[in-house]
């Protein structure tokens, strides 16, 4: 029946975290995909065999990506397999007759070519025999999809108890099983069911089949169905979320959304009735909730979210964060003060900073103008002055966190901090690690679980492959073993002008050089017939000094953050 993974374009890309689409099995990140194919066949060791190839153009990398079965689905983890600057990655296969692997390079009138990569080791290379990743969960994901597409006598029987289910992707096969029966025969079920977390998962089926979407509202739909859309809301107020699962909390968050966006917004009174429900429940404990939350207060003209989110803000440590609450106070009139409009307009000074994809000032100006445009002609003239600054633009290490503002740098030791690392590691604070990770601007070229840059490594398993010592070591001195798959560029061209940079894109005679990992929008072109020499750059894009303002203290704090992958419940916060 196939499944939502929530691919919109731009801002509209929807989360994972939502209940009405899935989450991939990996997130890469930013690419041009080519290409996938299994290592079957291969002489490469069984590791290798069993893995996905998935192939990038634009990076110039091959990724071999390591499934694991986990429940009724599979997650994964990925590594550079091959790669290369320039490497315009097309395709690749497992050739059957000597069981190495082709791929080809080329594409946009650029040099083609073909590699042959081949297995040297003494790892066993005998062929693995594939074995069918039968478990019980996967068998009943499986039996609840034959329900998928037509009706069934048995679907509400079989489906219906598993709405409850601990694994997503069991409760999404039951959810659309049920959607696919006749709503008549299930409506009264979903709006009265006892079970509140079944019963919320269940509303949002109910929700998602007896409403339309706005914007694929034709001529031919039918008029909106106020009365459905008043019982969805009457039974979602009678919903106890102190009983509700964490899933569950963003499945009736998610589902009141889908109602007020289906079925419109209702009368002044069920708004306020809903602002009652919901006001008590943000600040949440999870970032995922308070997204949530934050929209459907703002959507509602909560007089409180204002503030509230603002606190958000300011305490939370990454630009994501901080870039989701700020758009979702917008286009919000009600319950701003002075004060708070400034501190908000002081953000998007701040915010200038940051950096992300190639469109992402864009966004930024886009959530900007947005929030001018809602002011009234009042809070206009008070913010005049406010309004009219212009941002400061600083390098990533001028715009180290103002935690730091005053503090003279250090010079610190590898063995002065290696050694206070292998005495002190353990008792961290959990809290202040988390800040010097934003203050020191790792997000800006790091991935940490799921959030930050692309343009260096991902940072989330740096625990299994770094000591504290060789953790200090890359950060102190970052040029000493630079990693190949984000090495730099120097080209040089016949003109003798020397570019350091990253490729990022090859058309014809024209290649794209980024020269500043923290920006991706710092880009030149050059003309490929006008370069003499590319060479692999012996300096790191990462620059010195980002230990330098902290305390020894925050620099701990630092490194059993990264080791924990960001887990607060780690042993080092013991």
């Amino acid at each position: 029946s196939g499944a939502e993974f929530g691919w919109r374009n731009g801002a509209g890309k929807r989360p994972v975290f939502y209940p009405d689409n899935l989450p991939g099995i990996l997130d890469i990140g930013p690419g041009s995909p080519t290409g996938m194919t299994f290592g079957y066949g291969a002489k490469f060791p069984a590791k290798y065999q069993d893995a996905l190839y998935a192939l990038d153009w634009s990076w110039g990398k091959l990724y071999a990506v390591h499934l694991k079965p986990n429940g009724s689905g599979y997650t994964a983890t990925k590594e550079e397999f091959v790669t290369g600057a320039p490497l315009p990655i097309t395709d690749a296969i497992i050739h059957p007759g000597d069981g190495a692997m082709y791929f080809t390079i080329g594409g946009r009138r650029v040099q083609s070519g073909l590699y042959r990569v081949t297995y040297v080791g003494n790892e066993s290379t005998d062929i693995v025999t594939a074995k069918p990743a039968t478990t019980s969960a996967r068998e009943t994901r499986h039996m609840l999809e034959d329900f998928h597409g037509e009706p069934n006598p048995r679907a509400l029987d079989v489906a219906w108890p598993l709405l409850d289910h601990s694994d997503r992707l069991i409760r999404w096969s039951a959810r659309m099983a049920i959607e696919h029966q006749p709503t008549q025969q299930w409506a009264d079920m979903a709006l009265e069911d006892s079970n509140t977390n079944t019963q919320v998962e269940a509303l949002l089926a109910l929700a998602r089949m007896t409403g339309i979407c706005p914007k694929h509202r034709t001529d031919q739909s039918p008029p909106v169905d106020k009365t459905m859309g008043r019982k969805l809301i009457d039974a979602l107020l009678g919903v106890d979320t102190s009983k509700l699962k964490p899933a569950q909390q963003l499945t009736f968050i998610r589902t009141l959304q889908i109602t007020l966006i289906r079925f419109g917004r209702p009368d002044e009174v069920i708004v306020k009735e809903i602002n009652k429900k919901l006001d008590p429940l943000f600040p949440a404990n999870t970032f995922e909730q308070n997204w949530l939350l934050c929209e459907t207060l703002a959507w509602l003209e909560s007089s409180t979210v204002a503030a509230k989110t603002l606190t958000l803000i300011e305490d939370s440590s990454t630009q994501e964060e901080q870039l989701q609450y700020a758009r979702s106070l917008r286009m919000l009139r009600a319950g701003w003060t002075t004060e708070l409009r400034t501190r908000y307009f002081n953000w998007f000074l701040k915010a200038s900073n940051y950096r992300g994809g190639a469109s992402f000032d864009i966004f930024l100006k886009f959530i900007r103008d947005d929030a001018v445009a809602s002011l009234d002609p009042n809070s206009k003239t008070a913010l005049a002055a406010l309004l009219a600054t212009k941002p400061e633009r600083k390098s990533v290490i001028a715009n180290l966190g103002a935690i730091f503002e005053g503090r003279e740098p250090q010079d610190w030791s590898l063995a002065t901090l290696s050694a206070t690392a292998k005495s002190d590691l353990q008792g961290r604070d959990y809290e202040n690690g988390k800040r010097m990770f934003a203050a020191a601007a790792c997000y800006a070229c790091h991935r940490f679980n799921n959030q930050g840059g692309i343009t260096g490594p991902d940072l989330t398993s740096a625990g299994r492959r770094y000591s504290p010592h060789d953790l200090l070591d890359q950060i102190i001195n970052p040029s000493k073993v630079i990693n190949d798959q984000f090495s730099a560029v120097v080209v040089i061209t016949t003109a003798g002008v020397i570019h350091t940079g990253v490729v990022v894109n090859l058309n014809g005679d024209s290649l794209m050089l980024n020269t500043d990992l923290t920006n991706p929008n710092q880009q030149i072109r050059l003309n490929r017939n006008e370069i003499d020499e590319i060479n692999i750059s012996k300096v790191s894009p990462m620059p010195k000094g980002l230990l330098a303002k902290m305390t020894s203290e925050e620099i701990l704090d630092l490194v059993a953050y990264v080791i924990s992958a960001g887990d607060s419940k780690h042993e080092l916060f013991k």
